[in-house]
C-alpha cells in the first residue's frame, strides 16, 4: 500500500499539472507563472512563496516530466516514509525541494539569469534518490532503469554528472543546479541535529546553538581569568 505522504504528493501534483494542462491549451497559463521559480522575483518582489509551490508545477507541453517524477517519488519515496514516518519524510522532502530553490536563486543571481524560470519536484526528488543511497546503499537498482548496480554507486553517478552538466551549462532547459541542491541539501540535513530531533523545530534548534555559544565564550572567560589570577600569585 502506498504510504498516505507519497500518496497526497502524488495525488496533488497530477491534479496542479492537469489544471496548467488545460489552462495551458484554453489561454490562462499565465495564472499560473506566478508560482514557478523565478529568481528575480524571490529577491526583488519577495515571492518567496515560490520556493515551494514551484515543486508542484511541471511542463505541461508532455506527461514525460511529471512521469518521471513521479514515478521517483514512488520508487524512493515510499520506501523512506515506510522507514521513517510521514511527518519526517515530508519534513526531509520539502527541506530537499525548498534547498534545492535556493541553490537556483543563489546561482541565478549570481551569474545574472535571474530570469529564468524553474518548475518541478526533480529537486527533491534527487534528495530523495541521495537518502536512498544513504540508508539502503547495497540495494540492487537500475540505473537509468536498465544497468543493475547498488544504490550507493548509482547516486554517485548521479551526482557526478549532475556536477558535470552544472559546470558546463548545457543548455538543454533541465536545471541540473536544482538537481545537485536537493541532494546537497539532502545530504546536509540527514547529517545535522535537526533531522535527528523527533520534529523541525528550528527556532529550538538557533536556541540550542546559542546556549552552546554562550557556555563556550563562557568557559573561555573563565579560563582566561585563572591564568591571570596564577600569573598574578606568581608576581606576588
Amino acid at each position: 500500500m502506498m504510504p498516505p505522504g507519497v500518496k497526497w504528493l502524488i495525488i496533488i501534483n497530477v491534479a496542479v499539472f492537469l489544471l496548467y494542462f488545460f489552462a495551458a491549451r484554453t489561454g490562462f497559463a499565465s495564472l499560473f507563472f506566478h508560482f514557478g521559480l523565478v529568481p528575480r522575483a524571490v529577491t526583488h518582489l519577495l515571492a518567496v512563496w515560490q520556493l515551494v509551490t514551484y515543486l508542484f508545477l511541471h511542463d505541461p507541453n508532455g506527461v514525460t516530466h511529471i512521469l518521471l517524477n513521479m514515478l521517483m517519488l514512488w520508487m524512493f519515496g515510499s520506501t523512506l516514509e515506510n522507514t521513517w514516518g510521514t511527518r519526517r519524510f515530508l519534513q526531509y522532502y520539502f527541506v530537499c525541494g525548498v534547498g534545492a530553490a535556493i541553490c537556483v536563486v543563489l546561482l541565478a543571481t549570481l551569474f545574472g539569469n535571474a530570469e529564468s524560470r524553474t518548475i518541478g519536484a526533480s529537486g527533491a526528488i534527487f534528495g530523495l534518490l541521495l537518502a536512498f543511497g544513504v540508508l539502503f546503499p547495497d540495494t540492487q537498482m537500475l540505473f537509468m532503469f536498465i544497468f543493475p548496480m547498488k544504490a550507493k554507486y548509482c547516486v554517485m553517478i548521479y551526482g557526478a554528472i549532475e556536477f558535470l552538466f552544472t559546470l558546463g551549462s548545457s543548455g538543454d532547459g533541465v536545471s541540473h543546479i536544482a538537481h545537485l541542491g536537493g541532494m546537497a541539501f539532502g545530504y546536509l540535513y540527514l547529517r545535522s541535529d535537526l533531522f535527528r530531533s523527533r520534529r523541525l523545530n528550528l527556532t529550538g534548534w538557533w536556541q540550542a546553538r546559542y546556549r552552546e555559544w554562550k557556555l563556550k565564550r563562557a568557559k573561555k572567560k573563565f579560563q582566561v581569568y585563572l591564568r591571570k589570577q596564577g600569573s598574578n600569585r606568581d608576581m606576588q
